[in-house]
């Protein structure tokens, strides 16, 4: 993998796309984890302004500390990057009471609220943004937004550029490796830390991002027939969560009008 290619590009689409949408830089959401880091440093090396947000939920103390980390590090070799934190516990809290719903009524009520933090998040983002004149810069790699659909629709999936959502997970930890992060980063155990419970992306999807990337490289390619073991059983998977995802990997669908019915 050419990393240093592949960093100067993502880089100057970056750059030149925040020029030609006249703004100032970009914002974005700092969880701790690989993907935000790769991105946030990305968007640093622009040399526009770089507005990082670390957003804690009932977080886990690690992703915070891990977050942090990883901030401070940009802020030492960048001087365009600012790091702000806004816990968004209270709001999610308020909302957890007016809803007022009870899990046995609905069984889908904790993933409902799971996506409902990642929504905060979004609105946070988009909040910070306008008001300081940057675009949101999406996190999601290829996996997540184009395989398993494993992201929140209107929450992390509400961004205004997707810069490494053509590059597999393993690849983005190859970029985290060439840019130096620091190493909580590079370690860090795949987490979307939506939940009180501690969940690895592993255990919510049932597959590792390899094992994903694999079917993913052949999909349209290869069928159920060809194969077996645990290969079989990860294709079932990312077969599942694929068509289950469609909604929000293609466009939003728009009812058309026959043009002789407008007259």
């Amino acid at each position: 993998m050419q990393t240093d290619k592949i960093t100067e590009r993502i880089v100057t689409w970056l750059k030149d796309y925040a020029e030609k949408a006249h703004v100032k830089g970009y914002v974005v959401g700092v969880s701790g984890g690989v993907d935000s880091a790769v991105v946030s440093t990305l968007c640093a090396m622009t040399g526009l302004k770089t507005l990082l947000i670390e957003m804690p939920i009932r977080q886990n103390q690690d992703e915070v500390n891990r977050a942090w980390e990883h901030m401070e590090y940009l802020k030492k070799r960048f001087s365009n990057v600012e790091a702000i934190s806004v816990n968004l516990t209270p709001a999610f809290e308020e909302l957890y009471k007016t809803f007022d719903v009870k899990d046995e009524d609905f069984p889908a009520e904790k993933l409902a609220f799971a996506n409902t933090r990642s929504r905060l998040r979004m609105l946070t983002l988009y909040y910070y943004g306008q008001i300081n004149s940057l675009l949101v810069c999406g996190t999601g790699n290829k996996v997540e937004d184009f395989g398993v659909g494993f992201f929140t629709k209107y929450g992390d999936g509400g961004v205004d550029v997707s810069p490494i959502a053509d590059l597999y997970k393993t690849e983005v930890y190859a970029l985290a490796k060439s840019l130096d992060l620091v190493e909580s980063i590079q370690n860090a155990i795949p987490a979307d830390g939506l939940w009180d419970e501690a969940r690895t992306d592993e255990q919510q999807i049932g597959a590792t991002y390899p094992e994903l990337e694999k079917i993913q490289k052949e999909w349209g390619t290869k069928t159920e027939a060809d194969y077996s073991g645990r290969d079989l059983e990860v294709f079932k998977i990312f077969q599942r969560m694929n068509r289950a995802a469609q909604h929000k990997i293609q466009p939003i669908p728009v009812c058309n009008i026959p043009e002789e019915w407008r007259n």
